[in-house]
This record gives structure tokens, sequence and C-alpha cells, in this order.
């Protein structure tokens, strides 16, 4: 994998930069959104639509989910996520530490691991740095994540600092492991480091040089946008894309809202992902360039304009507001879809547009505008 930065803007006061990512599946324009595909497909969405409608340039897959479900026998059967898919586009895979500490019952944590009950059915499994690594090889993702322990973000400073200590020793055992293997699909795999450290900057500095001694193709920002207030989340980017190299990319892990994900490339962040175009769509939340959009109430009963007229794709053009409403009201699982496929449509038009205006040198007053924007409630 290989990573070069186009653009970096030398507008006053923003990080933000325009690049490329070259992965043997294609290549991937920064600043991307990546749509999460959690049990091996995007929730309600073609892989057609994906590509057409949404343009999307790389998918994220759950080592947890795809590890219980379907399982690394059928996946290596399969010949990996890809073929199993039929997605020919680039995938990355989160580690499942998120996962194992905020779904998984009766976990247990040690030195070695951390043990856990499934969601599904309760059966005991056991996590360790080299085994996630060994998962990740089956699936064959293009990019896989180390794995780590993602504290809470209201955490005390004793629990992050030992939190934090505990996934950098993880992180050289994953290192380790991962050097030691080879890709089982002919494909190279890239790891990236998970910089944690919760809201503390002086645990961030650390966790933050700790993982830059790796020199690995990209580094993963983990542990924000769970409980901290948005502007701490905001703090913590900067301190530690200060320390991470500027030619590697930088991935901020499970954000966000697209005012979050504009805020974030202002400081310096290429890569995204989020549940929140999905969740939120199969839940009558639509985002829109004049902000949000709550497609059950009663004032788009009566409003028969399209659904978005500065989208391009064929849903937004295709169906009206009222349209929308009934199937959302009347629990039609073609609402669910619909939705969800504008809300990614729009994720990935506007990191395009962000990316343009980096490229023009505009970025950061359309930034300040677009926040404003995206904030109104319709």
């Amino acid at each position: 994998m290989t990573f070069s930065l186009e653009h970096t803007s030398k507008e006053t006061a923003t990080k933000a930069r325009a690049g490329v990512i070259k992965t043997e599946h294609g290549m991937i324009h920064t600043p991307i959104f990546m749509p999460v595909g959690t049990a091996a497909t995007v929730k309600g969405v073609f892989h057609r639509d994906l590509v057409e409608q949404v343009g999307a340039e790389i998918i994220l897959g759950n080592t947890y989910h795809l590890y219980l479900r379907p399982g690394l026998e059928v996946l290596e059967q399969a010949g990996g996520l890809h073929k199993f898919a039929s997605w020919n586009r680039p995938v990355l895979t989160d580690s499942g530490g998120f996962q194992v500490f905020s779904l998984a019952s009766n976990r247990k944590l040690t030195e070695e691991g951390c043990r856990f009950s499934s969601h599904i059915d309760g059966s005991k499994h056991w996590f360790t740095p080299e085994n996630v690594i060994d998962t990740q090889r089956v699936i064959g993702a293009d990019i896989m994540m180390a794995f780590d322990e993602c504290p809470p973000g209201t955490a005390e400073f004793r629990y992050a600092e030992k939190s934090l200590s505990l996934t950098c020793r993880w992180l050289e055992r994953c290192f380790e492991r991962y050097h030691q293997t080879e890709p089982k699909y002919g494909h190279y795999q890239s790891l990236f480091p998970i910089v944690q450290g919760c809201t503390y900057p002086d645990l961030r500095i650390r966790a933050a040089e700790f993982a830059k001694q790796f020199d690995a193709d990209g580094y993963a920002i983990g542990g924000l946008a769970v409980g901290e207030p948005a502007p701490v989340m905001y703090d913590m980017i900067e301190v530690v894309n200060a320390i991470l190299p500027e030619e590697r990319p930088r991935y901020l892990m499970g954000v966000g809202t697209p005012v979050n994900i504009l805020e974030a490339i202002d400081r310096g962040v290429d890569m995204f992902d989020c549940v929140m175009p999905t969740r939120n769509g199969r839940n009558g939340m639509l985002f829109s360039w004049n902000g949000i959009i709550n497609i059950r109430n009663k004032k788009w009963q009566y409003d028969f304009s399209p659904i978005d007229e500065q989208s391009d794709c064929f849903v937004d053009r295709t169906y009206s507001k009222a349209y929308l409403r009934h199937l959302t009201i009347a629990g039609e699982m073609l609402a669910a879809q619909i939705a969800s496929l504008h809300n990614l449509a729009f994720y990935l038009q506007l990191v395009r547009e962000a990316r343009k205006q980096i490229m023009a040198g505009t970025f950061k007053p359309w930034k300040e505008q677009m926040v404003q924007q995206l904030s109104n409630r319709l």
C-alpha cells in the first residue's frame, strides 16, 4: 500500500489535505468516508449501488462479527471477504476490540487477551493480538487494525493509563505476528496501529509516539466519539496529528456526523467510517446540504419535491419526501433502503466536495459555511 499527498492546504489555520491511497484492489482518494459493512454487507444496499450511486471506494468489515458469523472456515473456503461478498474494491477491517468491549457479555480482560461471550448465542471465545491478526489474514482485508482496548470517553486517568499500557504491549505483539505471517490470497495487507489515550493529552502523546515507531503504512485514531464532548475530541485529534507522520494516512475510527467529519478533515484526518448514515437512515433521519431532516415529521406529508435536488443519487431524484415519509411511517423495507442510500451518497459527496475545496485552496471558508448549514434542523 502506498499513500501520496497531492495537496496540503496552504490556508491559514487548517491542516486539511488531499491524497491517494493505492492498494491492490484499487485507489482511494482522500479524504474518504468508508461505508460500514459490518457482517459482509452494508445494510440494505446493493454493491452495484455502492459503486454507481454512492461512489464508495472502500468499505469496512468488522472482525468480531465476521469471526462469529459466517465464521473463518466459510471465509477461507470462499477465498476471503472480497470473493465471498463479490466486492472487488478495497476493504478495511477493524480489530474487533471495540465490539468485544461494548457488545460482548461476561468478558474477561487479561494480559494475554480477552475472553468473551458471543452476543449471538452466548458461546465462549478468546481474542488475542495474535489470533486477531490471523483472523484478519483469513478475512483478507487490504487494511487491518491492531487489537486494542477502547476505554469509555469518561474513563478516569488511572484506568485510561493502565488501558493504554496494555494496548501498547498488545500492539508490539500484533506487529510481531504480522511480520511472522503472510497474506492468504496473494494481495498485500497493511496493519495500522490504533492510537488510544482517552481524553488525556499526555496519554495521547505517549500513544502516538509509541505507535509511530512501527513505521506503519498508516495510523488510526481510536477511542473518540465515545461519550466525550465534541470540542474535546477535536483537541485530541490535534494532539495526535501533530505527532503522526504527515506522509502516512490518518484514520479516525467511528466518526461521525457530517460536521464531525469536516472538523476532523480541517485537522488533518484522511479516512472515516461510521454506522450513522445507515443506522440513522433506517430510523428516518436524513442528512442533506441544507441540514438534518426527520422524514417522520408531518410537515413532509404533502411535500412532493424530490428528496434532495442537489444529489446525483437516483433515489433522491426519483422519490419525493412525501413518498419516503409514507414508507417510513408504514414501516416498509424500501424506506430504510432509500434513506440509507441517500445518506451514504451524501456522505461521499461531502468528502468529495471537501477534497475539491482543498485542491482549490478554499477549504477553510467553505467548511465554516458548511458547519453552520449542516447543523440546521429542517
